[in-house]
């Protein structure tokens, strides 16, 4: 494995050494790996959600011109599907 050296606050390395501490982690290492895999996982997540997003956004200019709505005549048939289903 490779070696680092990294800073931190007063706060986080009194986090990190209770974590170890408490037996929740058996090393400094262990908390900062965990921590790391967390920030991938939400990292791919974040990708995923922009794909998607960017997805949507294509099709939605692929799917033609918008049109107008009155907004009031929209808000009626919605509270009147609502209504219909119960």
């Amino acid at each position: 494995m490779r070696t680092l050296t990294i800073s931190l606050s007063n706060k986080q390395a009194s986090s990190l050494q209770a974590a170890v501490d408490t037996g929740a982690y058996a090393s400094n290492s262990e908390v900062v790996r965990d921590a790391l895999r967390l920030w991938e996982r939400r990292e791919a997540l974040r990708a995923a959600e922009l794909n998607y997003l960017k997805t949507a956004y294509d099709a939605g200019l692929a799917s033609g011109d918008g049109e107008e709505l009155d907004r009031a005549v929209f808000l009626a048939d919605l509270k009147a599907e609502r209504r219909a289903r119960g």
